[in-house]
């Protein structure tokens, strides 16, 4: 079973008609409102669907990019509109992503607060890509701690010409630890297309350029990480981009993965990735609700009393005597008394020549102290 956790979502305003400017100032839709993906949008998604499920996918994840910071009065769920108005096929999980891009005006917050629980219950996943080294501190340390929302998933500007920020062991380790994965997709490697809103906050560049930043910054987050908890996704936008799991894991063995890890960057990872989400709903994260299992050689209907008090005048005997005696085993018998120990003449005599000699010294203390 292989994932594919960035399919991304067609723009709102795009399937609207509208235009919306860098800095977020376009007109927008109420929350009141459904948005609307015309058909040709919805044709588009369904043919790239078709196309992921011949390439060998059958787990997908519908991104939806938000830049700077969630606005509570104007955020629509576009990828829950999204996964209502597409078929229902057997066999094929639909999720919902959310990736929220922090710039310098998200330091002061970007509203991934308790007060906006409820606005993020509706996604599956949720996904951070820092731009500065404030807000890549704040997604490793505090956002990756188990909490309703928490953050599995940071994605880095690989397609930047230089990081704004210092990959530092201690971050990474720490977000490890707490279960977050890197997001590596592999759309830059090809020099495609990315996400309008992506390439609009500054958070990724198309061209030949990007192509080439993007095989450095990789290979620096797979020495940092030292290839754990690394996630393969796709991000493409034009279906020609489209690769299969297999040629996927054989372009990212050239970042100096091994072949196993490679593999399970695309099954295993995602896969603990999405069970681990799933504790954003739960009390502190606890997955399951522990169980008393009984082995089963054992019965829980056995008395606890070894001597039942009998009614008649027999005497008293103790179970597993009783149980021998009626099977006609024999009693163990007493096991014989050891030998004892041979006396040492020898230490005795050295014992008392010792005794003797003491005896002696404080006679001749005595005597000189009368002198």
């Amino acid at each position: 079973m292989y994932y594919d956790l960035n399919v991304p979502v067609p723009s709102l305003h795009q399937s609207a008609g509208l235009s919306i400017s860098k800095k977020g100032k376009g007109k927008q839709q109420t929350p009141g409102s459904a948005p609307a993906f015309n058909a040709t949008q919805i044709n588009a998604v369904e043919t790239r669907i078709d196309l992921l499920v011949r390439l060998g996918y059958t787990v997908f994840a519908f991104n939806q990019f938000v830049a700077k910071r969630v606005d509570q009065k104007s955020h629509v769920n576009t990828a829950e509109a999204l996964v209502d108005q597409l078929r229902k096929r057997p066999g094929l999980v639909y999720l919902r992503r959310l990736s929220i891009i922090l710039d310098g005006d998200s330091e002061k917050g970007f509203g991934l607060t308790n007060a906006n629980a409820s606005m993020f219950a509706s996604y599956d996943l949720i996904g951070l890509v820092p731009l500065t080294q404030a807000t890549f501190s704040l997604a490793c340390l505090t956002h990756s701690m188990p909490s309703p929302l928490t953050a599995h998933i940071i994605s880095l500007p690989l397609t930047l010409p230089r990081l704004s920020y210092h990959l530092k062991h201690t971050l990474i380790r720490t977000a490890i630890k707490n279960g977050a994965v890197f997001e590596i997709s592999y759309v830059g490697a090809l020099g495609g297309e990315h996400h309008p809103i992506l390439v609009d906050a500054d958070g990724a560049e198309n061209g030949s350029g990007a192509k080439k930043n993007w095989w450095a910054a990789a290979k620096e987050l797979v020495r940092v990480t030292k290839g754990k908890n690394l996630l393969i996704s796709g991000g493409v936008m034009a279906d020609a981009d489209l690769r299969a799991p297999k040629d996927v894991g054989n372009l990212i063995t050239i970042l100096g993965l091994a072949q196993d890890v490679s593999h399970s960057s695309l099954t295993k990872v995602p896969k603990s990735l999405v069970l681990r989400a799933q504790t954003r709903f739960t009390y502190r994260a606890v997955f399951s609700e522990p169980k008393t299992v009984i082995p089963q050689g054992q019965d829980s209907s056995v008395p606890t009393e070894v001597n039942p008090v009998s009614t008649d005048n027999e005497p008293q005997v103790n179970l597993p005597a009783k149980i021998a005696s009626v099977s006609g085993a024999s009693t163990p018998q007493p096991s014989p008394k050891k030998r004892p120990r041979e006396e040492r003449p020898e230490a005795d005599t050295v014992v008392a020549m010792d005794r003797s000699g003491d005896t002696q010294k404080k006679r001749r203390k005595k005597n000189k102290g009368e002198a």
